[in-house]
């Protein structure tokens, strides 16, 4: 009987399902938006590392008195850069790994170059960009495990210190040397960087990886694409003229250690060299707790979203009811006739909450649909494959027939106290 009543008035039924439809398919759609975006950023930060912890030089508060005689600041104006005597040493490192032999697996360093331009192979009229930066084998060593050398080999330590060779891409090697990536082996290429004119030799090629941020904000000409290039560190500080020392460090945790405690660990000893350094101190921070942070503060921001979506999913409740009233109203002399032959008021009760709960059920199906397939569509747009959330499928439909007994309940309680007589009296 509900299902004939639903059938009988195809239009309204739709018109009242519209609200259940819209908000059901929005919080879906938010929701599978929400997690494509959660589960992209996540991964992206994640393949940097979650067991790395990065120490790095940080200013000092200004009412930090710490390292003074009598509380009395002694401190020159803040600088905007670290100057040599404040850097992380090496002596610093040799003492943290001697100090956690079990606790670190290797201390990655780096040393930013700059750009460098090279003429593009067989057309001098166009320059090639690629990103010069220096590199221990420790941190080429977290590059190897992610990213195939296809020719050639990764820097080493104790063969190329000291030497002007590097480490390219296969795609710099299409666009600057020309060949295959084994050709390239050998060869040398000379690079602008800050005006000065530096020779390397190639010693590997490493596979070349889209980037899908270049992608989405449309560098798709081949001659853009900018990749990096990679030089011993020790030759990186010669070109940049840098002090010894490093502004900031990477600590690769073994495997097995808490990083989200050993990070603690990590920033106060290294932040106990700076006690008297009036200016600068250290601090450690790690990846893991960067996405856990991340994660949450996207999982807050849709969950407010599709509480604000939710809205009209009251607002369709809200509708059954009032369509309820009118159909309880129209079929007064129905109801007045079953009670007259004998139905109790739980079967006319049961009668409208049962419609009342289709209306809501077939709207929340439709609406689940709809957000899932809306959801695939935004997630495509913007580049991030879609993630829809099987409780939230679950709670939606779940609660859109919960909605069907909450507001079918009053009309259909309305329509079984009903008297027989004053039903069949009216018009």
């Amino acid at each position: 009987m509900a299902l004939a009543s639903v059938r009988s008035n195809k239009m309204r039924s739709l018109l009242t399902m519209l609200g259940i439809i819209i908000g059901i398919a929005a919080v879906i759609a938010i929701v599978t938006v929400g997690n494509s975006m959660t589960g992209t950023v996540t991964d992206s930060m994640s393949g940097m590392g979650v067991s790395n912890i990065t120490v790095s030089l940080t200013q000092k508060d200004s009412d930090d008195t710490s390292g003074t005689a009598q509380g009395v600041t002694l401190r020159r104006f803040m600088d905007s850069t670290p100057a040599a005597d404040d850097l992380i040493t090496d002596q610093m490192i040799d003492d943290f790994t001697a100090a956690f032999p079990t606790e670190v697996s290797r201390i990655e360093l780096t040393q930013e170059v700059g750009n460098g331009t090279i003429e593009k192979y067989g057309d001098p009229d166009t320059t090639i960009t690629a990103a010069v930066s220096g590199a221990n084998a420790a941190e080429l060593q977290a590059m190897e495990d992610n990213t195939p050398i296809l020719a050639g080999r990764w820097l080493d330590d104790d063969r190329d210190t000291g030497r002007k060779v590097a480490v390219v891409s296969e795609k710099f090697v299409e666009q600057a040397i020309g060949g295959s990536n084994l050709d390239a082996i050998g060869k040398s290429f000379t690079l602008t960087i800050n005006k000065n004119l530096y020779t390397f030799y190639i010693t590997g090629v490493y596979e070349y990886t889209e980037n899908v941020y270049a992608s989405m904000f449309g560098v798709t000409d081949d001659d853009q694409i900018q990749t990096n290039i990679y030089i011993p560190l020790d030759v990186a500080k010669s070109i940049t003229g840098a002090d010894p020392g490093y502004q900031s460090i990477t600590v690769v945790a073994a495997s097995g250690v808490d990083v989200t405690s050993f990070v603690d660990t990590v920033g106060s000893f290294f932040a106990s060299y700076y006690t008297y350094n009036d200016t600068w101190t250290a601090s450690a921070s790690s990846i893991s707790s960067l996405v856990e942070s991340m994660t949450e503060m996207l999982d807050t921001l849709s969950l407010g979203i599709s509480a604000i979506a939710a809205i009209s999913l009251l607002v369709g409740g809200i509708g059954v009811m009032n369509i309820m009233m009118v159909s309880v109203t129209e079929r007064t002399r129905e109801i007045g006739t079953r009670k007259a032959l004998g139905a109790p008021g739980s079967a006319i009760r049961m009668q409208f909450i049962t419609e009342s709960v289709i209306l809501c059920m077939i709207g929340g199906i439709i609406g689940v649909a709809l957000g899932i397939g809306l959801g695939a569509l935004l997630s495509s747009v913007v580049g991030m494959s879609a993630k829809p959330s099987i409780a939230s499928i679950l709670i939606a439909v779940g609660f859109s027939m919960a909605i069907g007994v909450f507001f079918g309940y009053y009309p259909a309680n309305k329509a079984a106290k009903l008297n027989p007589i004053d039903a069949l009296r009216y018009e």
